[in-house]
């Protein structure tokens, strides 16, 4: 990148830091349809990173030892450098607690990507559990891989394999989620229009069909206290529903276009979702209000050119552990830093072909992958949270925002915790 953007204010913006890259192989015989990489995921520990590199391929790294290499050997690193190929039927239960490199055949074009973790005081929701085959243990680690064909592959981490086949789905399992509080309960979206919950403690039993999109459903996330889903899709649809009682809580209305990401903020205070309109919204999830709008277009289209401007369409929006930053990937070859007070960017960098990034499980690297089934990594914005933010999430983790307007505090205070100062 020759020269850094400006913002509609004139601010000079920062490029980012790269960290590292893993480079899918090529061959004179690649087609290059086929190779996308759509999902990237890094578990809940931050042990694995997990990536499609394409082809029915799902690679999995210990992640400290792919920020060594990056260090060790400088930024590249060869994707297929595992030395250690696992068919799905292998199983080596002493390995278990020594992580090593998996490369996973799943049968079929992957879209999508989860790590879940199991808490064993996590009952599953069925009463006949003495009849369950999988006992999961504190350690246990999944990664639930969702296809092309509608199916989801569930595989252990450690070993590398096959645990459970769910087949529900007609169509593209196009993302996947896992509920943050251990009970392996897990939500994929599809083409299908539907929204399917799991039960991967009750031998993926499937619990509930969550319908109401009327066209694709694109992408799915959980709050972090579990209570929560948010699911988007095409016909700019962005729902929101209680998961106790599997009933929409509202809908919410704004985008233009397909909106094709969502996440929530670690606190769930906010909820950052991106469009093909070129915007990421920054909702106040209880009230469905916007709060932010970070835009990749000046000026923006109107509502009738929206779907035009497709050299600027969002596709991808991550939220950082620090509750201060998002990160959005655009067709428009750059990965945007946003800070949650600030119109602008704080960072940025060069992206060709990017479909899907997230943070790291501290937030210290970006991780996006592109349409060559390659991963790229670059160092987050360094900033230390303000005493006022980290009191902030800490109240907002347990208080909607209901409870926090009806206070006996000043407005200034009211505000700020509403994220609307």
């Amino acid at each position: 990148m020759a020269s850094f953007p400006l913002d509609v204010n004139d601010k000079l913006i920062a490029r980012s830091r790269t960290i590292g890259e893993l480079l899918a192989p090529t061959s004179p015989f690649d087609k290059k349809c086929g190779r996308e990489n759509w999902t990237v995921a890094f578990a809940p520990d931050g042990s694995y990173f997990a990536w499609s590199q394409g082809h029915r391929i799902v690679k999995l790294v210990p992640w400290s030892q792919c920020l060594n290499n990056f260090l060790l050997h400088g930024t590249k690193n060869v994707a297929n450098s595992v030395n250690s190929r696992l068919s799905r039927q292998n199983s080596d239960s002493g390995q278990k607690n020594k992580p090593c490199e998996h490369i996973i055949d799943c049968g079929d074009i992957v879209w999508s990507l989860a790590f879940g973790s199991s808490v064993p005081e996590k009952q599953s929701r069925c009463v006949n559990i003495e009849w369950h085959r999988f006992k999961f243990g504190q350690d246990q680690l999944l990664l639930a891989t969702g296809l092309n064909n509608g199916r989801i592959k569930i595989w252990d981490v450690y070993t590398g394999k096959l645990l459970l086949n769910l087949m529900d789905h007609t169509e593209v399992v196009r993302d996947l989620t896992f509920a943050p509080d251990g009970s392996l309960i897990l939500v994929s979206a599809s083409r299908d229009k539907t929204l399917r919950v799991w039960d991967l403690k009750d031998d993926g039993n499937m619990m509930k069909v969550l319908r109401g999109h009327q066209n694709w459903v694109y992408a799915c996330a959980f709050s972090p206290d579990s209570s929560i889903l948010c699911s988007v899709g095409a016909s700019k649809a962005v729902f929101l529903w209680d998961m106790d009682k599997y009933s929409m809580i509202r809908k919410l209305e704004g985008h233009n276009n397909d909106v094709v990401a969502c996440e929530f903020s670690p606190d769930g205070a906010l909820l950052a979702t991106a469009s093909y309109d070129t915007r990421v919204y920054v909702w106040d999830p209880h009230i469905g209000a916007i709060l932010m709008e970070f835009g990749h277009l000046f000026p923006p289209p109107t509502p009738i050119f929206a779907g035009g401007a497709n050299d600027r369409w969002v596709r991808s929006v991550s939220f950082s552990h620090d509750g201060l930053h998002i990160a959005s990937l655009a067709d428009d070859k750059m990965v945007r830093f946003w800070r949650i007070n600030e119109d602008y960017p704080v960072q940025v960098a060069p992206l060709n072909n990017g479909l899907c990034c997230a943070f790291s499980t501290d937030g210290s690297v970006l991780a996006a992958g592109t349409q060559d089934g390659s991963v790229y990594f670059w160092a987050t914005p360094k900033h230390v949270p303000s005493l006022q933010h980290l009191c902030r999430m800490a109240i907002r983790r347990v208080m909607p925002t209901s409870q926090v307007k009806n206070l006996p505090i000043p407005l200034k205070m009211v505000e700020f915790l509403s994220y609307q100062a």
